[in-house]
C-alpha cells in the first residue's frame, strides 16, 4: 500500500481515514468531520498528501511530523493547541523540541522535509482547552491532553459521541514521553482525564483504530498506562546495584536492542531521568554517590 492510499470507516457522521498499515508510523489515521455549514480534517497524514478530501479548516492534535505530513494539501485555516503552536509554525522549532544531538538535527530536518513534506505553517493559530468548533449541528471540542507534547490534544465530536485521543494510542509500545518538552506526570494525568470521558467511540492515531464502548476503552487504556509501571519496575530491578544514567540508557527502558537511530539515546536518556526523578522523590531510589543510583 502506498502513501496515497487510505480506507474510510464511518462512525456516525465521523469519517476515519485509516492510513496504510492501519496507521502505523510513519502513517496515521486522520478524521473528516462534516456539519451542515462547515467541515474539518483532523491530523492530515501522509495518506492525504496526494488524495485529500476537501475541508474548511484543519485541526492538529500535536506538532509531530506524522500528524502534519498532509498539511500542504490544505490552503485553509489551521489550528493547534497553543503549547505546540511554535513547532507547527516552524520546522526548526519542531526539530529542536525533539531534543536531538546537534549532529543529527540537519539530517532529521532533511528527512522531515523529504519524507513528511514538513514546511511549517506560519499562518497557524492556537486554541486552548475547551475551545469549540461549531460545524453546524455538530461540534468539535478540544480536550487538552499534554505529556506526549506540551500541546497534545484530543477532540470530542458531538452529538456522535466520538472521542479522538490521538497519540494516547493504546499500542503495546506504551506512552511516549521522550521529547525535550514531554512530561511523564502530565501524560499520566491526561490518561486519567481520558478515563473520565464517556463516549461511544474512541479513535486513536495509530494501529488500534477505533474502540467502541467506554468499558473496553478503559480496559485498554489501563493496559497502555501499565507500560509506565513496567518500565519503572525494570529500572528498579536494574538498580539492584549502583548504576549511572549512562548505564541506564544503554540498558534501555523504551526501545528494543535492535532499534537504532539518532533519536534512541536522547529518548532513553530523558525517559530514564523522568523515572529517576520520580523514584528519588518517593525514596525508592537513592543517589549513593554523585551520579550513581541504587534502589532502596
Amino acid at each position: 500500500m502506498n502513501s496515497t492510499a487510505y480506507t474510510t470507516a464511518e462512525f456516525g457522521e465521523v469519517s476515519v481515514l485509516v492510513g496504510a498499515r492501519l496507521g502505523a508510523y510513519p502513517f496515521g489515521n486522520s478524521l473528516l468531520v462534516r456539519g451542515s455549514t462547515a467541515s474539518l480534517v483532523v491530523d492530515p497524514s501522509l495518506s492525504l498528501v496526494e488524495s485529500a478530501p476537501a475541508a474548511d479548516l484543519v485541526l492538529v492534535s500535536h506538532a509531530h511530523e506524522d500528524h502534519i505530513a498532509g498539511l500542504g494539501s490544505y490552503d485553509v485555516p489551521v489550528h493547534v493547541h497553543e503549547g505546540d503552536l511554535g513547532a507547527l509554525r516552524s520546522p526548526e522549532v519542531l526539530i529542536a523540541g525533539l531534543g536531538l544531538p546537534p549532529e543529527a538535527a540537519a539530517a532529521v530536518d532533511e528527512m522531515m522535509r523529504r519524507k513528511f513534506h514538513v514546511r511549517g505553517r506560519p499562518d497557524a493559530t492556537g486554541f486552548a482547552d475547551g475551545a469549540v468548533f461549531d460545524l453546524g449541528g455538530r461540534t468539535v471540542t478540544v480536550v487538552h491532553l499534554p505529556g506526549h507534547t506540551a500541546g497534545h490534544s484530543g477532540f470530542l465530536i458531538e452529538p456522535d459521541g466520538f472521542f479522538f485521543v490521538a497519540d494516547i494510542d493504546l499500542t503495546s509500545f506504551g506512552p511516549y514521553y521522550g521529547d525535550a518538552g514531554s512530561s511523564l506526570d502530565d501524560f499520566e494525568a491526561s490518561m486519567r482525564r481520558c478515563r473520565e470521558v464517556d463516549a461511544r467511540w474512541y479513535g486513536t492515531s495509530h494501529q488500534k483504530g477505533v474502540i467502541e464502548g467506554a468499558a473496553e476503552f478503559r480496559h485498554r487504556l489501563d493496559a497502555f498506562a501499565g507500560v509506565v509501571r513496567k518500565r519503572e519496575a525494570a529500572l528498579l530491578a536494574f538498580l539492584g546495584e549502583p548504576r549511572t544514567v549512562a548505564e541506564i540508557v544503554e540498558h534501555r527502558l523504551v526501545y528494543r536492542p535492535h532499534v537504532e537511530g539518532p533519536h534512541v539515546r536522547p529518548v532513553e536518556h530523558r525517559t530514564a531521568v523522568h523515572h529517576l526523578d520520580r523514584l528519588l522523590s518517593e525514596g525508592r531510589v537513592a543517589e549513593v554517590e554523585t551520579g550513581l543510583f541504587r534502589a532502596t
